[in-house]
């Protein structure tokens, strides 16, 4: 009998009906088979197995930047725009830069974020309660646009500054700003983040300036009275950051939200788990992300000749890790396609780790952990529109969301 091809990174996307349908049907059967496994189409291999995704990603030696892998790192250079002679600082985020410049960059916007983060808890929690009360509860209705999208778009524009009449227009440049993290994108959809991205950058560029001049209670005015004081973060850099906090705030979040309902919803015995004891919250919060998390990838390069899981990698060559798969790994997780929110606790990789751990962890894990409880306690009988329905996911590639969720109060 001739065993199936392995896939390559286009297949373990939601682009592809199958892993879409049920994505660790296909990861369970290459973490058995491969769990390190070179696509040569992508010029990445595919790494799949915990222990190995945890080391690596938590290897501060590792390169985050794509333009440092080699010419045949396809799908690694492919999501980094090489703009020349433009400083790689002033092209991209914190997301994919490397040290000096990460660090230099991300500890004075860490800084600055997590004091924000701190005091932000009531603002959430009036957003949460006015989110709920525009819900209509005698008709059906999709809890992702009703409930999950407005939620953290409103806490990142209250951290940023954001007028409330502009958050229409932040969802949408959002939208189209995500589709650069879309190697496979039509030529729609990288129409629309041009666009997204000129007008992001021409708003933040004219606020940074009104910030400097009267500074008020919210992110940017704490970024450029840190510039004031000496961080060395230019405009171009800040605005390119602040993009970047206001696309990790957003999608990701409503995903998180999203997925966990559809979960608690699906599994009314761990609902019920937290309906008697609401202190579980934090722990269906840590169960979503490794279940059920918002990132499906990550990725780094190799910054000298190693061997992961016996294959000889190297340098300059590209890794994509399957943060999906890593969390589903029965070598760490018993029972591991079991929602479970009392299971023991161990640590998952959904925010990846190391240098380059998600700087918006902490206010995800907020937003959501008020979201949650308050959503089941205003609807104690909420459930599905159609429990036969399957999901709607949404197709953008290495992200796990779904495009609707229809229910009933």
């Amino acid at each position: 009998m001739t065993a199936l091809p392995l896939p390559g990174i286009l297949q373990l996307t939601p682009i592809d009906p199958a892993y879409r349908s049920d994505p660790h049907a296909v990861l369970d059967d290459l973490r058995g088979r491969c769990p390190v496994h070179r696509d040569e189409t992508a010029g990445s291999f595919i790494v799949t197995r915990y222990d190995d995704v945890r080391a690596l990603v938590s290897d501060r030696t590792l390169w985050r930047d794509g333009v440092r892998a080699e010419s045949g790192a396809r799908f690694a250079r492919g999501l980094e725009a090489i703009p020349e002679g433009v400083p790689r600082s002033e092209a991209s985020s914190i997301l994919t830069l490397d040290d000096p410049d990460h660090s230099r960059i991300r500890q004075p916007l860490t800084q600055a974020f997590y004091a924000r983060i701190a005091r932000i808890r009531p603002s959430v929690e009036r957003i949460v309660e006015a989110a709920l009360d525009a819900i209509d509860p005698t008709a059906p209705f999709d809890l992702m646009a009703a409930y999950c999208v407005p939620v953290p778009i409103d806490a990142i524009a209250v951290i940023l500054g954001v007028d409330h009449d502009r958050l229409g227009d932040f969802r949408d440049w959002s939208e189209g700003i995500i589709q650069s993290l879309n190697p496979f994108r039509t030529p729609d959809q990288t129409a629309h983040m041009e666009r997204a991205s000129a007008a992001l950058s021409a708003y933040f560029s004219e606020t940074i300036a009104e910030r400097r001049a009267e500074p008020r209670d919210d992110l940017i005015s704490d970024m450029t009275t840190l510039q004031a004081e000496g961080a060395p973060i230019s405009d171009v850099e800040l605005r390119i950051n602040l993009s970047a906090l206001l696309v990790g705030g957003n999608l990701t979040t409503t995903d998180l939200i999203g997925n966990a309902v559809r979960l608690l919803l699906t599994h009314p015995e761990e609902l019920a788990k937290l309906r008697e004891d609401p202190a579980l919250i934090a722990q269906v919060v840590e169960e979503t992300l490794r279940h059920e998390g918002p990132v499906d990838v990550t990725g780094r390069i190799a910054s000298r000749d190693m061997v992961v899981g016996g294959c000889p990698v190297r340098a300059t060559q590209a890794f994509t890790f399957f943060l999906k798969a890593a969390n589903h790994d029965p070598e760490r997780f018993e029972n591991p396609h079991r929602f479970d929110v009392t299971r023991e606790r161990k640590p998952h990789v959904a925010f990846g780790g190391g240098a380059h751990i998600c700087i918006g962890a902490p206010l995800a894990r907020l937003e959501a952990q008020v979201a949650i409880p308050a959503l089941f306690k205003r609807f104690p009988d909420l459930r599905l529109a159609d429990p036969a329905a399957p999901p709607v996911w949404r197709t953008l590639p290495f992200f796990r969301g779904l495009e609707r969720l229809d229910l009933l109060a």
